[in-house]
Order: C-alpha cells, then sequence, then structure tokens
C-alpha cells in the first residue's frame, strides 16, 4: 500500500504548551516524490494566437526554470506589439464573426468541455505547475488544479443564465478582454479569468507571469483540443512591455489584472479617457485576528495555513497576525512549535510544506525585508529547517513586538513571514487592522457569532473568513478594497465586469 509518508519516526518529544517550545525532536520522513514522466513539456514555446501555435515576430525566445533547482524547463516566445496586434485582431474577428452570436448554451458546451479535460489532465497539470511555480504538489495537486476546473464548470452553468442573473437589464457582452496574470496560481488565475469572459461572450488575449506560463500554455493545448473557435482565446507570452502593448491596444474594451499595486496604478493611469473596462486585484496585507475565546490549537493551524503553506505567495495571505495579550504568549509558543514540524524542500515531495520561492528576484525582495525588520529592532524567529543548497528557499519566520509604524507591517512582502502585533479591546483592533493602504481579505477567530459580525462590519477588506482562512469557491466574489484594488472575480458577481447593460 502506498503511502505518501512514510517511515515516520519521532525520535524526540516535543512541548507544545504555554511559554517556549522544546524544540529538541527531529522528525525523519522518508521522500515520497510525485511521478514526473507523464508531464510532457516541449523544449521551447511559441505564441498560442488564432487558434495555432505560431513564432514570435519578435524571434526572441526566454528561458523559464524551475524555481528549486534553477534547471531550465523549456523556451518561451516573447511577444512584440506587432505578436499583441496579431492576438488582439485574431479575438476581435472571432468575437464579431461567431462567438458573439453563437447561442449560449452552445459556449457553455464548450467551457464545460475544458473544464472536463483540465480534470482529466489534472495530475499532469498539478506537477508542471510545481515544478514551474516552486509550490508543493500538495496544494498545485490538491487546490490549484480542481478550483480551476471548478471555475470552468461554474461559470459554464451561468453561460445560457445571463437573463436570469441579471433581470431586466438586457445583459451584453464588451468584445475583446486583455487579461494579465500573476505568478503565484498560474492556471487558476488563468480560470478565474478566461471562464467568465468566455460565459458572458467576449472573446480572450491572456498573458501569463513570465516566470510561470507553462500551466497556461498547456491550457492554450486544452483549448485546441476543445476545438474551441479560433481566436476565442489567445494565449501570449512575454515581459511588460507585453503587458503594457495589451493594455494599450486600441481594439481592447475590457482590462483584468492581478498583480502589483504599483502596476496596477500605472495600467490605471493609461486608459484614462478611454472607454475601456477594468478589473484590478492588487496587493494585500491580511489582519488575521485571535481573540481569547477563539480555539487556540485551530487557529494556530489557521495561522500556518495562512501565511506558511502559500509560502505567503497569496496576495490574501494572513501576514499580519494580531492576538489578544490575554493568549499572546501561549500563541506564539504554539506557532513556533507548529513551525519546526514544517518541511521545507522539494515541491515534488508530498512531505513537503514549503517548497522554493518563485524566482531569484523575489528571494532576495523577502531577505531584504528580513534585514529591515532585524534593523528596526524586531525580534525575529525562524525554524531550525535546513534549506536545500540549490533553489530559490526562506525559511518560515516570525517578527514579534512589531509596530503599526514597522515596515514589515505595512508593505507587501510576498514570502513566509509573519508580523505579530498583540492587542487589548475590539476597537484597538479594528483601528489597527484597517490602518494600512491595503484592503483585500482578513481573518476573525472567535467563538462568538456577535463578535464575528461586529468585526465584519468594521473591517475594510473585501473578505472576511470566520474560524478558518484562504478558503475559495467559484460561487464566491473575490476582491478588495483601497489599494487592493477594485471588481470582483468569482461567484455572480464575477460576471458583471465583463457585461454591458
Amino acid at each position: 500500500m502506498h503511502l505518501e509518508v512514510q517511515n515516520k519516526k519521532l525520535n524526540k518529544t516535543m512541548s507544545i504548551t504555554k511559554g517556549t517550545p522544546n524544540t529538541d525532536f527531529n522528525w525523519e520522513y522518508a521522500p515520497a516524490p510525485e511521478a514526473k514522466d507523464h508531464a510532457k513539456l516541449k523544449k521551447q514555446y511559441d505564441l498560442f494566437i488564432n487558434g495555432e501555435f505560431v513564432k514570435p515576430n519578435s524571434k526572441k525566445y526566454y528561458n523559464t526554470i524551475n524555481p528549486s533547482n534553477e534547471e531550465v524547463l523549456a523556451q518561451v516566445a516573447e511577444a512584440n506589439e506587432k505578436d499583441v496586434d496579431l492576438a488582439v485582431t485574431a479575438a476581435r474577428n472571432a468575437y464579431e464573426k461567431y462567438w458573439k452570436k453563437m447561442p449560449a448554451k452552445e459556449r457553455a458546451k464548450y467551457i464545460f468541455r475544458i473544464a472536463r479535460v483540465i480534470q482529466e489532465r489534472s495530475r499532469e497539470l498539478a506537477v508542471i505547475e510545481s515544478l514551474n511555480g516552486g509550490k508543493p504538489i500538495r496544494e498545485s495537486r490538491d487546490f490549484d488544479i480542481p478550483t480551476a476546473a471548478n471555475h470552468f464548470f461554474y461559470y459554464a452553468g451561468w453561460a445560457d443564465k445571463l437573463e436570469y442573473a441579471f433581470p431586466n437589464r438586457h445583459p451584453q457582452s464588451l468584445g475583446v478582454a486583455a487579461q494579465i496574470i500573476p505568478w503565484n496560481f498560474p492556471l487558476l488565475m488563468a480560470a478565474w479569468k478566461i471562464a467568465p469572459a468566455l460565459a458572458t461572450g467576449n472573446t480572450v488575449v491572456l498573458k501569463p507571469a513570465e516566470s510561470t506560463p507553462l500551466t497556461a500554455l498547456k491550457l492554450a493545448e486544452i483549448i485546441q483540443d476543445c476545438d474551441l473557435p479560433p481566436g476565442v482565446v489567445n494565449i501570449i507570452t512575454g515581459f511588460g512591455n507585453t503587458g503594457a502593448a495589451m493594455v494599450k491596444h486600441p481594439n481592447v474594451n475590457k482590462i483584468a489584472f492581478t498583480g502589483s499595486t504599483d502596476v496596477g496604478k500605472i495600467i490605471q493611469k493609461s486608459i484614462a479617457g478611454t472607454t475601456k473596462k477594468i478589473t484590478l486585484e492588487l496587493g494585500g496585507k491580511a489582519a488575521n485576528i485571535v481573540f481569547e475565546d477563539a480555539p487556540i490549537n485551530q487557529a494556530v493551524e489557521g495561522i500556518i495555513n495562512g501565511i506558511f503553506f502559500n509560502q505567503g505567495h497569496v496576495c490574501c495571505a494572513g501576514s499580519r497576525l494580531f492576538v489578544q495579550e490575554g493568549v499572546a504568549e501561549e500563541v506564539i509558543s504554539k506557532l513556533k512549535a507548529r513551525m519546526e514540524t514544517l518541511i521545507v524542500g522539494d515541491p515534488l515531495d508530498k512531505n513537503t510544506d514549503l517548497g522554493a520561492i518563485n524566482s531569484k528576484e523575489q528571494l532576495e525582495k523577502i531577505q531584504s525585508f528580513l534585514k529591515i525588520g532585524v534593523n528596526e529592532g524586531l525580534e525575529m524567529y525562524q525554524s531550525s529547517c535546513s534549506l536545500p543548497k540549490k533553489g530559490f528557499f526562506c525559511k518560515p519566520t516570525l517578527f514579534i513586538g512589531a509596530a503599526q509604524s514597522n515596515r514589515v507591517v505595512q508593505e507587501e512582502i510576498f514570502g513566509p513571514v509573519l508580523t505579530i502585533q498583540t492587542f487589548r479591546t475590539i476597537e484597538e483592533v479594528i483601528e489597527k487592522a484597517n490602518n494600512i493602504p491595503y484592503g483585500l481579505s482578513a481573518g476573525v477567530w472567535t467563538d462568538k457569532g456577535s463578535k464575528i459580525f461586529n468585526l465584519t462590519s468594521k473591517l475594510r477588506a473585501g473578505v472576511i473568513w470566520a474560524n478558518t482562512y484562504n478558503k475559495f469557491d467559484p460561487t464566491s466574489p473575490f476582491g478588495g478594497y483601497k489599494e487592493s484594488g477594485f471588481g470582483r472575480e468569482g461567484g455572480l458577481h464575477g460576471l458583471m465586469p465583463y457585461l454591458k447593460f
């Protein structure tokens, strides 16, 4: 019988009680690597335009790597302005000729077919996601890929029901949607954007992040295999100049961007004075609030899940922890003990909790913030785990005794780094939680329903979890306030940015 965790042996005991944890222990796991021979990657990938893979006009390719060992996985085309124009033109022609005219129930069949094929190829897609992105295979296999398929399933169901979704409003499609996605959830972000666009009758030009293009390109293969009409979905790869050309193209009607706040501001300025619709899902610095009456063990596991299991590479990661003073010592002690059990290493090993940081540049940014936190006088605690000698890895880190003025509290780090602050009253924690430029998400841990409802009405965050964290569903909208952007993706709300009334 195959077991993901084998030969588990506890050499010494660990105390998880109040006070300083006893970290004199050692978990030994036998390797449990996921097979990767079924993941088929080409040596070189071209641009997917008008239903075909075509050579870039730039004649340029760049290497995309495995961040856990720095090995080259494939060469990927770099699109220039002419390539962008070809993709947008293909999308416009597909929209005018047949996609907007196609009966909605027929569009739904295509979207449903894509969902089914993602399910059928989920094992291959999960491995490629972990190879290219560095995230643990458990995350890719159990969350990213199934949730991507679920978004296509969900929006396939809405395609022929828009009149019921928006009664008496006569919804109509916009035209061509230019979509730019980040590196932290490559396939899932593509699904978030492509599925509602297709369901509402729009055509798409999508650009994945330059460092994680491979699952988006595999999605292009799936779209090709599903016989989607040529030009309905175009997937092009490249860097910031490619995305800028997409945003500025006069034949684009809708822009959907997920990424940094700084780039989001640039995009917003560049389309000022145009009729282009836009949704922005930007940075975050989420508050995770633990009250004295919270289920502490459950909260600790939720905190770990909210920041460390995804390496902090989620804009909604619970990177600011607020603990009520009466349980602060206990929570911090248990957090330290739980961190010692986390395994950092090969993303394809099913035992791994934290995989690789996505790129050298991102790792350097995280390391610079670690220095900033220490220089600001904060107590830094890192697990005693050893890191692989090759690849981009970072130990899970706590900054204890943080204050609102600290840069590690105010600025998005996008890594496995958690700041800890204490509070006494509800009013104090609400003020502290809201005193930040971002407003994407938050978490509340308490056994009092009245306290939860009070905070959900006071916290300026788009998504608030109660006694859990990082739970997503295609039927639920997601988005933020303030510098975390505007507009919603997911759920019924996710249809609206792709429609005019």
